[in-house]
């Protein structure tokens, strides 16, 4: 069962109350909670002076989902992501308008997500069609596709040759924890994939093959710092794997889709939120990735980041599909809601890991 995050103001007599706190209903597939005690986000970034959070002048990035399709079906997904979802996927026209916009209206990043962006048919070409016209091409790749059928085993070598910059996910450095997060064999053919990587140069000193790993917690609490677990999974790897890679991003789990559920079943979802509100760092709001980002959906739909992709929360412009992008998107209001949370949750959390140092 999917996902639905409902949120209405908190109906009550003291009007200052209303103002100030905000009622989330939550349904999932594991029941429902409704918290009524939590400070609207909207009104913490108006006590810092932002009456509306606002994009920068310039769209730097532009990241598309280009299908839910997935080898794995991971228990913190937040995208919900599964082999079973072959229908969610950007067709070849979709994408052959994103391409026309990317290369017309000069936005330098290309960032490719998904599922398992690798498994949309029509990859291989966009990518290819975007680093020829000069774009830097990021990927944000699960590792085990590589080893998931013998089709896949080349894709080493197409990221090299395409100058690819590879965000790769790992739970963590051990067996047991990868496993218990994304299913048995995941850590066994990220190692390989990583070792395949490291082969064609990938994460090599000198090498201007990037390769960043991803990690996020295991459960309902923030990530640690992020340059100490940088420095641990490098050297883990290394000793035990003869493995090397650029960066280490650490992200904060958001409470949508499936994390969401995860925290509605364990009953952890008032105290995770909590969490989150009280960890709320001012330094963070300047970095949001919604602010030098636009979200593109597998339907051609655009979104203030890959979040409230998830929850549907269409941006704030009458121009909301591709078929009618214009530059004139940044003219627009950031929608809010009380996951943005995640993003400003200690040092912070973007699709480049921390915000903050």
């Amino acid at each position: 069962m999917g996902v639905k995050q409902k949120t209405k103001s908190l109906q009550a007599k003291d009007s200052d109350l209303s103002n100030t706190f905000f009622q989330l209903q939550v349904l999932s597939g594991k029941g429902s909670q409704t918290i009524t005690d939590l400070p609207r986000f909207s009104n913490k970034l108006k006590d810092l002076g932002y009456p509306t959070l606002r994009p920068s002048k310039k769209l730097e990035i532009f990241q598309l989902n280009i299908g839910k399709l997935c080898n794995q079906t991971c228990a913190h997904c937040h995208v919900d992501a599964g082999p079973d979802k072959k229908v969610e996927n950007m067709d070849r026209a979709t994408l052959e308008k994103c391409l026309d916009i990317i290369l017309k209206n000069d936005i330098p990043i290309v960032d490719i997500t998904g599922g398992a962006p690798e498994m949309n048919p029509h990859f291989r070409w966009f990518v290819e069609s975007c680093s020829k016209g000069g774009k830097k091409v990021m990927n944000r790749c699960n590792l085990t596709i590589i080893k998931a059928n013998k089709k896949y085993e080349e894709l080493p070598h197409f990221f090299a040759e395409n100058k690819v910059e590879l965000v790769s996910s790992l739970p963590y450095f051990s067996k047991s924890r990868t496993d218990g997060q994304r299913g048995d064999g995941v850590f066994e053919d990220s190692i390989a994939a990583l070792q395949m990587l490291n082969a064609v140069g990938y994460g090599n000193e000198g090498s201007d093959l990037t390769l960043n790993l991803v990690y996020n917690p295991s459960g309902a609490f923030l990530p640690g710092d992020q340059a100490t677990l940088q420095a641990e999974f490098k050297s883990q790897l290394h000793r035990k794997y003869d493995i090397v890679f650029n960066d280490l991003f650490a992200i904060t789990n958001l409470p949508v889709s499936r994390f969401l559920d995860y925290l509605i079943e364990s009953k952890n979802y008032e105290e995770y939120m909590t969490e989150l509100v009280n960890a709320f760092n001012p330094a963070t709001v300047e970095g949001l990735m919604c602010r030098n980002t636009i979200s593109v959906s597998w339907d051609g739909y655009m979104y203030d980041c890959d979040f409230n992709q998830m929850l549907d929360l269409k941006i704030a412009n009458r121009r909301q599909h591709i078929d009618d992008f214009d530059v004139s998107i940044q003219d627009r209001d950031i929608i809010l809601n009380q996951h943005c949370y995640g993003c400003t949750a200690g040092a912070g959390s973007s699709c480049g890991g921390e915000i903050t140092e």
